[in-house]
């Protein structure tokens, strides 16, 4: 087996990728990178085939150096990139740096590596354009939401996933982005767990879109999936429950309040403002009116993924 090189590794979906690479016996060792220090997370990775490495993305030297250190001297061959900021109200440079920049620098120094052949990019569902003139099921060629009102949470999972997807055909490496669907797991960066953390959930009166959701153990089967895949290119990567916003809610124990539409954008500004929430509003609105699901099915010819497990919702 060659070694694997996961970022954003002491995240909860990085930490599951890990497991399952070695679960799945595809990858070993697994170069575990984070930002934080060992002391902090030694008790994450009891596996002994997980080499643990703290580096800070945002520095191009400090990326030169796990790829030409450890990641060399390990036979990495596969890259799986994950880490960005999963805070919506971050903004700033240096937000874009981890998010976007760290992306392309990445990308640039795997393909003058010895032994990396293959890149795998964790991106996001909510990518997509949703609008009422759009179809509800969405395919790998769907638009992407570049309206410039955008806030940077959006923008920048949108630009790291254009910059990965315009290497591929031109790259020496086989690139392979997964446009996964939002993962309902605490620590993740879901808008909807946020959402979902409040007993009252406003929604938009009227309005009752389908959401898709993916759990954690099939995302990390996903990557582990493409780590082995012959295939380059985009994939979506759909979860196994696809509902109405409002049994979402029912089902999470929470009440569901609907009203007008023009009033959520400031009920959830004013909510954030009392209890420090990271959900807003104006980054879901559209989905919050309008059905939209992954198709899956050049994943499932290609990678071989299907949704296998569905969210364990809370007891109530």
């Amino acid at each position: 087996m060659k070694g694997a090189l996961v970022t954003g590794a002491t995240t909860p979906v990085g930490a599951a990728i890990v497991a399952q690479l070695l679960k799945d016996q595809v990858a070993s060792p697994v170069l575990a990178v984070g930002a934080e220090s060992y002391e902090d997370v030694k008790g994450l990775f009891p596996q002994p085939e997980v080499i643990y490495v703290q580096a800070d993305l945002t520095r191009s030297r400090e990326l030169r150096t796990l790829l030409f250190a450890p990641a060399k001297a390990h036979n990495v061959e596969t890259v799986i990139h994950t880490a960005l900021h999963r805070a919506a109200h971050a903004t700033g440079s240096r937000v874009h740096q981890l998010n976007v920049e760290s992306t392309r620098e990445l990308l640039r120094l795997c393909e003058d590596h010895p032994t990396i052949r293959t890149f795998v990019l964790r991106s996001h569902a909510e990518i997509y354009r949703v609008r009422a003139v759009e179809p509800e099921i969405i395919d790998e060629r769907h638009p992407i939401d570049l309206s410039p009102q955008i806030a940077q949470w959006l923008r920048d999972r949108a630009e790291a996933d254009l910059t990965t997807c315009a290497s591929i055909g031109l790259s020496s490496l086989s690139i392979r982005v997964l446009r996964c669907a939002e993962c309902l797991a605490p620590d993740t960066g879901s808008q909807l767990f946020d959402y979902l953390g409040s007993q009252i959930c406003f929604q938009p009166l009227g309005f009752d879109p389908m959401i898709n959701l993916i759990s954690l153990p099939d995302l990390a089967r996903a990557f582990a999936l493409a780590t082995v895949a012959e295939s380059s290119g985009i994939f979506n990567i759909p979860g196994k429950d696809t509902l109405p916003l409002s049994v979402l809610i029912e089902k999470w124990g929470q009440t569901s309040v609907p009203v007008p539409s023009v009033l959520l954008s400031p009920l959830y500004w004013l909510r954030n403002k009392v209890i420090g929430s990271d959900f807003v509003y104006d980054l879901n609105r559209f989905r919050f009116h309008f059905s939209a699901v992954m198709d899956g099915h050049r994943a499932e010819r290609l990678l071989h993924y299907t949704p296998q497990s569905a969210i364990m919702w809370p007891a109530h």
